[in-house]
């Protein structure tokens, strides 16, 4: 159920993806379309799948537990690294060093009230992104292991840059639901890589 302006504490965010920078040769139609982020409390899961083959990118953060994994799915081979906490999720290196400054603008997206700010990246004025959260969805730290940590609220439209890609969310939908514990906790069946093998995979995931 759809539920604007109400302080939810658990549920699921759907967002659209667009793309836009250097995609590689991977036919659109094939790349990512949706966001999912479960989130409950202060524990929240992004999922990127692509529509097929049980492809994508799945980051975890439940802080209570002191996880802050990323899995990746490509083409069946399964891996996982665990960051520590205050440290950023592989893959997004091209975020370093960008800058967020509050602005005064104000929206409704999906029936919740949102603040905005301005995303901008030092020695490079053309790129100037605007983003959107609202502090109308209760969760802890939503940005945590993010380039975005340090906004105290839930993302509704937002970038990540990724290698040479710019990945464009929106929020479409917001459904209050129950949420499982089990989905925040460290998945197995996964293989343990480093840090620097998983940022190339995740470089070939979004460059194909």
């Amino acid at each position: 159920m759809h539920m604007g302006g109400v302080n939810l504490d658990q549920g699921e965010i759907h967002y659209s993806i667009t793309y836009s920078g250097d995609v590689g040769f991977m036919p659109k139609e094939i790349m990512p379309k949706h966001l999912i982020v479960s989130f409950k409390d202060n524990k929240i899961l992004f999922d990127i799948s692509a529509p097929f083959g049980n492809s994508g990118i799945l980051n975890l953060s439940n802080p209570e537990t002191g996880i802050f994994d990323t899995y990746i799915n490509l083409l069946g081979f399964k891996y996982f690294y665990p960051a520590n906490p205050g440290e950023n999720y592989p893959g997004f290196e091209a975020m370093e060093g960008m800058e967020i400054h509050k602005t005064p603008g104000t929206t409704v997206i999906c029936g919740f009230n949102c603040k905005s700010a301005e995303v901008s990246f030092p020695g490079d004025d053309a790129r100037k992104y605007k983003i959107w959260y609202t502090d109308e969805i209760k969760v802890k730290n939503p940005n945590a292991a993010t380039p975005y940590s340090e906004i105290n609220g839930v993302l509704m439209k937002f970038f990540f840059v990724m290698n040479q890609t710019e990945l464009h969310f929106e929020a479409e939908t917001v459904y209050k639901k129950d949420i499982s514990d089990k989905i925040f906790e460290r998945k197995d069946k996964y293989l343990r890589i480093s840090r620097q093998d998983i940022d190339e995979i995740i470089d070939k995931f979004v460059s194909m």
